[in-house]
Formats: structure tokens, C-alpha cells, sequence
């Protein structure tokens, strides 16, 4: 693969990373450096690792990544979703439910947002890397577009969820599940 086709590759893989920052930011209102900089950091971090996993194992699990994939994505963004608009419901800035500065948030939502990574990663190995030194390139290439986007999505949403005066927890959830059902979608409809 050409260098240009691995960057284009990063920028699709991090369109979900982005729509998620952009998601966070508008939750958070104002642009939380260290919130931001940990979720930009896990979804590259995942974005990377995940098609070194699929590439790693694509003997072992790709028939059964390729039938279950876009479920688990499409479930994780849900609960996630359903958990914003819930949140979003409530009254009591105490009790609404989705914090995206939590780590248990951010990793949920980077594993949600890789799935897809991990496909790559076994197609990776049926498309000529056949070493472990060959796709060190694009995991780097992957994951360093996600940790780009994730940072700009996030400086987006915390802008814009600064102008927005209704709670933002209801259209994020929406925005996640939109994603989800995307996803859901694209695979059953291929």
C-alpha cells in the first residue's frame, strides 16, 4: 500500500474517533486539556493496535470478527447513547450518568471506535504485510491520524457546546447511536 492510501485509510478510520471528540467536547462544554488529550490518546492508541491484533490473528478469528464486528460496535455505541440521552434527561448535573473525562468511558468508546480497525488488520495480512516490520508503518500511520482527529473533534465540540444552551447529552447520544446504526448498516448491507 502507497503511503497516500494508508493516510486516506487513517482518515477513515478516525471519522469515528472524530464524530466521538466532537461528541465529548460538546458534553464538557470547554475544552478540558487533560480529558482531551487521554481520549485522543486512547482512540490512537486502539486505532493502532487493533489492526496489529486482526493482523496477529486473522488465522485464529476472522470468520468470526467478520460476523460479529459490527454488532459489538454497534451495541457498544448504543449503551453508550442510550446512556448520554439518559443523562441528558435528568435535572441534576450530580446525577446524569455519562462523564466522557471517566476512563472507563473513554476506553468503551475507543474499543467502540476501532472495531473496525481490527477488520483492517486482517485484511492487512491477506494484502502483502507478511511481517511484523512491514506493518509498523501503517499502525503509526492509523493510530496518528485518530490521535490528530480525536484532538481537533474534541476543540470542536467544546467550542460549539459552548454556544449551545440546551443539554448537548441528548443530541451527543443521538450522534452515537447514528454512528452505531452506520456501522450496523454498512456491514449487513455488504
Amino acid at each position: 500500500m502507497l503511503i497516500i492510501e494508508l493516510i486516506l485509510l487513517s482518515i477513515a478510520l478516525a471519522m469515528d474517533c472524530f464524530t466521538v471528540s466532537i461528541t465529548c467536547g460538546l458534553i464538557q462544554r470547554r475544552l478540558v486539556a487533560k480529558t482531551m488529550l487521554i481520549t485522543a490518546l486512547m482512540f490512537g492508541l486502539f486505532q493502532g493496535l487493533m489492526p496489529l491484533i486482526g493482523w496477529v490473528g486473522m488465522s485464529f478469528f476472522s470468520d468470526a470478527l467478520e460476523r460479529w464486528d459490527h454488532w459489538i460496535a454497534f451495541g457498544l455505541l448504543c449503551f453508550l447513547g442510550i446512556r448520554m440521552i439518559l443523562g441528558g434527561l435528568k435535572s441534576d448535573e450530580k446525577e446524569k450518568s455519562f462523564d466522557p473525562s471517566k476512563f472507563s468511558t473513554t476506553i468503551t468508546m475507543a474499543i467502540a471506535t476501532s472495531i473496525d480497525a481490527l477488520a483492517i488488520g486482517l485484511s492487512f495480512g491477506c494484502t502483502g504485510y507478511t511481517t511484523l516490520s512491514s506493518i509498523i508503518l501503517p499502525i503509526i500511520i492509523i493510530g496518528a491520524g485518530s490521535f490528530l482527529f480525536s484532538v481537533f473533534g474534541f476543540v470542536i465540540g467544546a467550542y460549539v457546546g459552548k454556544k449551545i444552551g440546551f443539554p448537548v447529552e441528548i443530541l451527543a447520544g443521538i450522534i452515537l447511536i447514528v454512528i452505531g446504526t452506520k456501522i450496523l448498516i454498512e456491514h449487513l448491507a455488504a
